[in-house]
């Protein structure tokens, strides 16, 4: 039994190192040109630099700085991103750059917006053949990456999704479709655009966006993880587990709605402590006072509302569709849902069968509350250091 407390604390511990990141990496390959495509990418350059701080002094640095290291960056990023006719890689230009403008506090955290805009363009090599994105194992880059391809005159766009542990989109086969000299002469191309997610069906906007609610919490929501198990280590009962989850869960979804409508927000450097308190406090009250009543499920209700803004905070460079904009918000906060389930799931699995033995709360229970709390504290000086 000591060693199962012993292997449940060291999987929570592996929370210390990461909170949630939902900041997608765009690439999009446009054929506005005879000959060439435009490319554009908005990332952020955490991992290619080595850090948050070293990107934060990338950001900062002088103009003449900042152009001679995306000199140096732009190689090292398309070769974690590479663009293959056929089987020839392109080879992209550095056209320009726009730098991420933030605070140091919001470079350090990973919840916030800081991607920063490259733009290159690539001539096409002879053959036609299809073209694809290769991402080469362990790329530093943030998945999920999304993939967009444009034949503006034809007023044709594709978007594929490549999340974590896919290294290859499909083929697309160009060839004829885009662009000649003759019907381009005199016209000059326009920038690339974004990923559209309007142009996808709405089913297919609620099964990716769903795809994406679940993966913000399993693997990448630590906190909101921490969180439920919090809520786990309450008791081992369903009317305890049903009653809180519930409770939580319609919280969390009014602040998302209302925040991604615009209606209500509050800044990062709010949200992202307030969220470690809350799930310091949830753990500490497991520990003192472990009863389930109207108090609990009103602080749970609470820091729902809470969550909630974090949710919305990590979202702010998703895209979401502009028409079916209602289905792709409920397929994700749906595969919130389903992530939060997926978590009491594997944690019902690892020591819910001792629930009712008389030394579960002493030897389980308590002491999982009690790690839990304690990387809630961490989070929350760290967060408050930071902003």
């Amino acid at each position: 039994m000591r060693r199962l407390t012993a292997s449940l604390g060291l999987l929570l511990l592996w929370g210390l190192a990461s909170a949630h990141t939902m900041m997608p990496t765009l690439v999009l390959v446009s054929f506005d040109r005879p000959g060439a495509v435009d490319i554009k990418v908005d990332a952020d350059l955490s991992l290619l630099l080595g850090s948050p701080e070293n990107y934060y002094a990338f950001a900062t640095a002088s103009a003449a700085a900042q152009q001679a290291q995306a000199t140096q960056l732009a190689p090292k990023l398309m070769a974690n991103l590479q663009l293959l006719v056929g089987s020839q890689p392109l080879q992209p230009r550095l056209t320009g750059f726009t730098v991420a403008q933030a605070s140091k506090a919001d470079f350090l955290d990973n919840t916030t917006n800081k991607a920063t805009t490259l733009h290159f363009m690539a001539a096409l090599p002879a053959g036609g053949g299809p073209l694809r994105l290769v991402l080469p194992l362990g790329a530093d880059v943030n998945y999920p990456v999304a993939y967009t391809v444009q034949i503006p005159a034809q007023r044709l766009s594709m978007t594929r999704w490549l999340e974590e542990g896919m290294h290859e989109s499909d083929p697309f086969a160009w060839a004829g479709r885009v662009p000649s000299a003759a019907a381009t002469a005199g016209s000059a191309p326009g920038p690339p655009t974004g990923f559209d997610p309007d142009a996808l069906s709405w089913p297919r906007q609620l099964a990716l966006y769903l795809r994406l609610g679940f993966h913000h919490i399993v693997p990448e929501g630590t906190d909101h993880i921490l969180f439920v198990l919090g809520l786990f280590f309450l008791g081992i009962t369903w009317r305890k587990l049903l009653s809180q989850t519930t409770v939580f869960t319609i919280a969390h979804a009014t602040t998302l709605f209302l925040s991604m409508y615009g209606i209500f927000r509050l800044p990062s450097h709010i949200v992202e402590p307030a969220i470690a308190l809350s799930i310091a406090y949830i753990a500490v009250e497991n520990v003192l006072r472990p009863r389930l009543g109207p108090g609990r499920l009103a602080i749970v209700f609470g820091f729902g509302l809470i969550h909630g803004l974090g949710f919305a905070s990590s979202l702010s460079d998703v895209p979401f569709p502009k028409h079916q904009f209602i289905f792709a918000l409920l397929g994700f906060n749906f595969g919130v849902d389903a992530g939060q389930l997926f978590v009491i799931a594997v944690a019902f699995a690892l020591v819910g069968w001792f629930r009712n033995r008389p030394w579960f709360r002493a030897r389980i229970a308590i002491p999982c509350s009690l790690v839990i709390a304690a990387i809630g504290l961490f989070w929350a000086v760290q967060r408050i250091a930071a902003g």
